[in-house]
């Protein structure tokens, strides 16, 4: 068996230990902080663990990130996942197509869906997504799927407005 890793971070007592254990939300870092207080208090890192709930290869890892970087260390750490299939500035460009809206002519729509989309950001940067990631997109950007009813592009705006002036039902 390993000789024990002793704690070499003395800031903290096992009495401040646990009075910290008792103001912390997060029961990860509670069990940690206990643990740490039985190894202050003279128990051995099999006893110490044990009473934590924990193994003692678990209870040695903590002692080192302790030691190392003190109660702050004791939090869960998250991993940074998926890096993002667009970059900042594709990103950016993406937006800026999707609200001047399609070209009828050049993109051969009225309006954007997200299978349309879909095939711009394979076009554009050579990236396959899912519908469903377009869909994604669109919410981290602020926008919605959820598109306006389209209008024909040679449409007369004067005209309406003297049909609606004129016509009964208005």
């Amino acid at each position: 068996m390993g000789q024990a890793i002793a704690i070499t971070n003395l800031d903290h007592t096992a009495e401040e230990l646990r009075q910290e254990a008792a103001r912390t939300k997060d029961g990860h870092v509670v069990r940690r902080l206990l643990a740490l207080a039985l190894l202050l208090d003279g128990k051995s890192r099999a006893e110490a663990a044990t009473q934590s709930g924990m193994q003692r290869q678990t209870l040695r890892d903590w002692v080192h990130r302790y030691n190392a970087e003190g109660i702050a260390g004791l939090k869960s750490r998250r991993p940074p996942g998926p890096t993002p299939l667009l970059t900042a500035q594709q990103m950016a460009e993406f937006k800026a197509l999707v609200v001047s809206g399609p070209d009828p002519e050049q993109d051969q729509v009225v309006r954007w869906r997200c299978v349309d989309l879909r095939a711009q950001i394979a076009r554009r940067y050579s990236v396959t997504v899912h519908e469903r990631t377009v869909g994604k997109l669109l919410r981290k950007l602020g926008l919605t799927r959820l598109q306006p009813r389209p209008f024909h592009p040679k449409k007369d705006a004067a005209a309406q407005e003297a049909y609606k002036k004129t016509s009964p039902a208005w």
